[in-house]
């Protein structure tokens, strides 16, 4: 299929964009590495009237560190972020995993964000880090944590007359360590099950994509052995998963209770 007719303009800076947004509203739809909105638009689920296309924007492409964040523009490619010498560590294990590296190349990190899928693997990381969103209108701009942002299945917080100008990751701490694992049918295919691990001397921090409607993330003390398998059979149990016509919710929680294995014992492993 073909996409319905939309007008185009390119948009060179956040406020010419967010100027944009509150004259269209939900009748734009912001174009950056257009990997996911394409796709949407071929199918006709979304039929704007405008595309705001910032995928020039010098403003926008822009990585720097911020205090203890690494924030990332809008119109940085995930490519651009994983060959960053500043690249947050979990996002270095999780990017070998987004499909493949021609995606990348023109796919981008708040573009994935903003898209909210929940099997992807970025909307996990930021929710894992405790990452931050930032959005931008014509009324001036605010800061959503990630647990606030992603508020359901390809839903989130963002207003329609709000631009996704940047994304925040927290650099490491001290003493903390890293894991991830995900299982999908194929290599590029986004994941039945996904686990982040965030973890220091105190306890990690467990989120899972791929099993509910957005990310969730979950604190656990520091455990080994049968206490550890109880308390990932308690989250898989906790969480709202469904059977699907490929995948049922019994495997899916299998998955969830292996993965995390594997996450968590990588993360010990570290230095």
């Amino acid at each position: 299929m073909k996409p319905a007719a939309f007008d185009y303009v390119r948009a060179d800076s956040a406020e010419v964009a967010a100027a944009l947004l509150q004259r269209y509203g939900e009748g734009a739809r912001i174009l950056a590495g257009g990997q996911s909105l394409m796709a949407v638009l071929n199918m006709r689920l979304a039929q704007p009237e405008l595309l705001i296309d910032i995928s020039r924007s010098v403003e926008l492409a822009a990585i720097s560190v911020e205090g203890h964040a690494l924030r990332v523009g809008a119109a940085v490619t995930q490519a651009q972020l994983q060959a960053h010498p500043e690249v947050p560590p979990l996002l270095a294990l999780a990017f070998p995993h987004i499909s493949h590296f021609q995606i990348r190349n023109r796919g981008t990190v708040c573009g994935s964000i903003a898209h909210a899928d929940p099997s992807a693997e970025l909307p996990l990381c930021l929710v894992a880090l405790q990452g931050t969103v930032h959005l931008r209108s014509t009324r001036g701009v605010r800061q959503l944590a990630a647990a606030d942002f992603f508020t359901g299945l390809l839903s989130t917080a963002r207003r329609a007359d709000e631009l996704v100008e940047a994304v925040s990751f927290p650099r490491p701490a001290t003493g903390q360590s890293f894991g991830f694992a995900e299982h999908v049918r194929r290599h590029g295919d986004f994941a039945l099950c996904a686990v982040a691990v965030v973890a220091d001397a105190k306890g990690m921090r467990l989120a899972v994509g791929g099993l509910s409607d957005c990310p969730q993330a979950f604190e656990l003390p520091v455990l080994a052995d049968a206490a550890l398998d109880d308390a990932l059979n308690e989250i898989a149990w906790s969480l709202q998963v469904r059977d699907d016509p490929h995948t049922s919710a019994a495997t899916r929680r299998h998955l969830l209770r292996r993965l995390a294995r594997q996450a968590i014992q990588s993360a010990r492993r570290q230095p």
